[in-house]
């Protein structure tokens, strides 16, 4: 498989979808200009991996901020990886969150309660 590697700006987040590494990583900010048309090949290569996911899968969000057409986007996607975990395989979700941010920790919790995937959750400072 391809992998996606995007770099980040200040409206897109970093995005490694590696799944010969077993990288799977969201950073950095999310509130493209057309939510749909950053996030679409993104989908779509889930899609694709569920196809033949690796047996064990972690998934690492480091989102300092999300609008809210992002945060329906961060759903689909984690509903995707659910399809993954229903279809056999282990995928874990590692939501990182600054120490000072409790939206951001209140959100992953949030996510949490909608999907059927372990979260861990890792906080960080500057």
């Amino acid at each position: 498989m391809e992998v996606i590697n995007i770099q980040g700006t200040d409206d897109t987040p970093n995005v490694i979808l590696d799944k010969d590494n077993g990288k799977f990583e969201f950073s950095g900010r999310s509130l493209p200009e057309d939510v749909n048309l950053f996030y679409e090949p993104i989908l779509e290569w889930i899609d694709g991996y569920a196809e033949a996911a690796n047996d064990s899968t972690e998934v690492n969000i480091k989102l300092e901020y999300f609008n809210t057409a992002s945060s329906k986007i961060i759903l689909d996607l984690l509903l995707k990886f659910e399809e993954i975990v229903e279809g056999g395989n282990d995928v874990k979700i590692i939501w990182h969150y600054h120490e000072e941010e409790e939206d951001m920790l209140e959100a992953g919790e949030e996510y949490a309660d909608i999907v059927d995937i372990p979260f861990d959750y890792i906080s960080y400072a500057d």
